[in-house]
């Protein structure tokens, strides 16, 4: 019986590799040939890309938690975004932490969403406590400024 299962999964393998193998194209000689033409109508008001950061992610944490950019980070440095989070949850401020402190924000949460105040939740008030995701934030551009491949686009039209 594994013998049959394995023998298909692997015909499955076979012809899913030989789908993607026959849907790829190489590329055309004659299109790379246009692209650097596309490249030189661009018009010189266009601003450049964004250079990325020469340092790295781990260099830019290092460097947050860093506090007096001594280059090296204490114990206190390490601690120090910690130690904000319970002051936070800390409401009244005795140095230690109570379940309903610690509960306060999921608490309020509860008693926002149950509308009828029935000390339970039916679907459409538990539906009320979906988290709530940030947006990433948009681009940087100039005000009024024409996206990159909208220009290039224009160029190539006239």
């Amino acid at each position: 019986m594994r013998r049959v299962l394995l023998l298909g999964l692997a015909s499955l393998a076979l012809i899913g590799l030989g789908f993607g193998l026959s849907r790829y194209t190489a590329p055309d000689a004659t299109a790379s040939a246009a692209q650097p033409q596309l490249a030189s109508s661009v018009p010189e008001d266009v601003p450049s890309p964004p250079q990325a950061d020469e340092r790295t992610k781990e260099m830019r944490r290092f460097d947050r938690y860093d506090g007096d950019g001594d280059g090296r980070i204490a114990r206190m440095e390490f601690l120090a975004s910690r130690q904000k989070a319970f002051a936070r949850l800390d409401l009244d401020h005795n140095g230690s932490l109570s379940f309903a402190e610690y509960a306060a924000k999921a608490t309020d949460k509860y008693l926002k969403a149950d509308k009828d105040k029935s000390q339970s939740l039916d679907r459409a008030e538990f539906a009320a406590t979906k988290p709530v995701r940030k947006a990433r934030p948009a681009a940087k551009c100039r005000p009024g400024a024409q996206p990159a491949s909208e220009a290039v686009v224009d160029a190539a039209e006239g």
